[in-house]
């Protein structure tokens, strides 16, 4: 089979080959990984696999250029205008990215459009805290004379391991904070999407950092895991299941590694009896179809007051028929398909398991009509859903809501609150003040108005089980960070800031 099924809209200068230490590499083994395309069930393009013996080489390249390298020892400004250098590099490249993430994992054309640059934005942002981050603070001791000076350094050699849904945007955040603060990294994508970070490779390369700043690794799970064992990592990033978070917080406990991780989410939205159903549909139902409902951050939980479920169960389902299912390059459509086989068998067996435990299916649960090639599903909502069930309990990841019924408002945040996740939120109502108690009563690390929100110029990340750590904003800095109290007798003249 050749390396290139389609007639691509982009370039790659090595597929075949992995980037490490500044270079394109063989790698160790023969192993390949097949790009296969949501939309038509065919192979995109065919990339290189790294095991075990390219892990080895990538995280030695990163380690010697941490230590012995120039970059962590250059000043913010000079790290900065890589980023930028970087950043431009992205730019010029958008509407490669953008087919790309349509090609790997059905995200609509429409979404995608301008991943390139939205990813550099979040370059030049990090690059702008260089002139404005505290990296050194003076503080009066707490005994004696003298000053004590609190700066922070590099955490060291980074593993950033990323997910399939939103592959470059979830580097993107690990990298560029990571090498403003002066770590090197080691890139891991997703098998399933690793040619965004290819591209970033290679904007990397054209930037001209020093050679094993970054390096490029795609690889399967079990290489993955012994990138997360190897003690020359001083911190791993994560976005993923929870699953894999345990394991990889597991790993880095026993060996006191760093880690970050931004896991899943099983988010309520509670609606008020003081606003419009239709309002609240109208919000809804654009926010299921995001990246064809596989966003850890989904609103799949809908928490309705008992007198109004029936009504809004029907407005709703009403809304989810009219969704138009299709190929992701298709500008009429309104959902395209979930990102593979597998995740399809997850998503029909969710909802098969829905109807075995009694709640009501409402609209949807099979595959479209007419729709026979593709990982293709219905928007699917049940209606009186018990929160004890398993489709409210765990994560699908897939165009699938779940209505649950409550008799007050103690009644919706214990719905809302009663699950091993907390990253996301939203209440929908009319009165601020209402929104604001509400959001303060739910243990969640992002929670909205109205609106299904995620932004990342603030922190974002989870309680309980949806993660440990932030992205985004100035917060996203501080995981790639250490700590130092310096105590001398008199503040220094040669501060690096």
């Amino acid at each position: 089979m050749p390396d290139t099924a389609l007639s691509p809209s982009f370039s790659l200068k090595h597929p075949d080959r992995l980037f490490i230490d500044g270079a394109w590499v063989k790698p160790a083994a023969d192993g390949r990984i097949d790009v296969i395309s949501p939309n038509s069930e065919e192979l995109v393009i065919r990339v290189a696999e790294a095991r075990e013996a390219d892990m080895d080489r990538a995280v030695a390249a990163a380690r010697r250029a941490f230590d012995t390298g120039p970059w962590s020892h250059l000043s913010h400004a000079d790290r900065a205008d890589k980023m930028r250098e970087i950043a431009r590099n992205l730019r010029a490249r958008n509407a490669e990215l953008a087919h790309v993430w349509t090609e790997q994992m059905g995200a609509l054309s429409a979404f995608t459009r301008n991943v390139g640059n939205d990813c550099a934005s979040m370059f030049e942002y990090y690059a702008g805290l260089a002139a404005t981050f505290p990296w050194e603070e003076e503080r009066t001791p707490g005994f004696g004379g003298g000053v004590s000076m609190v700066v922070r350094e590099p955490v060291g050699v980074v593993a950033a391991i990323c997910p399939w849904n939103s592959p470059l945007a979830s580097m993107t955040r690990k990298v560029a904070p990571a090498l403003l603060a002066g770590c090197t990294v080691i890139m891991k994508p997703s098998p399933e999407t690793p040619l965004d970070a290819y591209i970033l490779a290679e904007c990397i390369e054209a930037a001209g950092l020093p050679a094993g700043v970054v390096n490029l690794v795609p690889a399967h799970r079990d290489a993955a895991d012994y990138l997360v064992c190897r003690p020359e990592v001083d911190k791993v990033a994560f976005t993923g299941s929870t699953a894999a978070g345990r394991r990889i917080g597991a790993v880095c406990g026993d060996r006191i590694a760093r880690f970050s991780l931004e896991l899943g989410g099983k988010s309520a939205a509670i609606v008020l009896d003081d606003i419009a159903i239709s309002d609240v549909v109208a919000t809804l139902t654009p926010g299921m179809c995001r990246l064809n409902g596989q966003v850890c951050a989904s609103l799949t939980r809908v928490v309705v007051s008992q007198k109004r479920h029936d009504e809004f169960v029907d407005a709703f389902a009403e809304s989810m028929r009219h969704i138009q299912v299709g190929n992701s390059t298709d500008a009429a459509t309104e959902l395209g398909p979930v990102a593979m086989k597998r995740q399809l068998d997850r998503v029909e067996g969710y909802i098969a398991k829905g109807k075995a435990e009694g709640a009501k299916l409402a609209t949807g649960g099979g595959r479209p009509k007419g729709l026979n090639r593709g990982y293709f599903v219905e928007p699917t909502l049940f209606a009186n859903v018990d929160n004890a069930m398993t489709i409210a309990r765990e994560e699908i990841f897939g165009p699938v809501v779940s209505v649950i019924p409550y008799s007050d408002l103690d009644d919706a945040l214990r719905i809302a609150n009663d699950s091993i996740y907390g990253l996301n939120g939203a209440v929908f109502t009319n009165d601020v003040e209402q929104a604001y108690d509400v959001a303060r009563g739910v243990r969640t690390g992002t929670f909205a108005q109205n609106e299904f929100k995620i932004d990342f110029a603030v922190p974002f990340g989870g309680f309980k089980q949806s993660g440990i750590g932030r992205e985004g904003g100035p917060e996203g800095l501080m995981s790639y960070l250490e700590l130092k109290s310096i105590h001398l007798p008199r503040r220094p003249t040669n501060l690096r800031g």
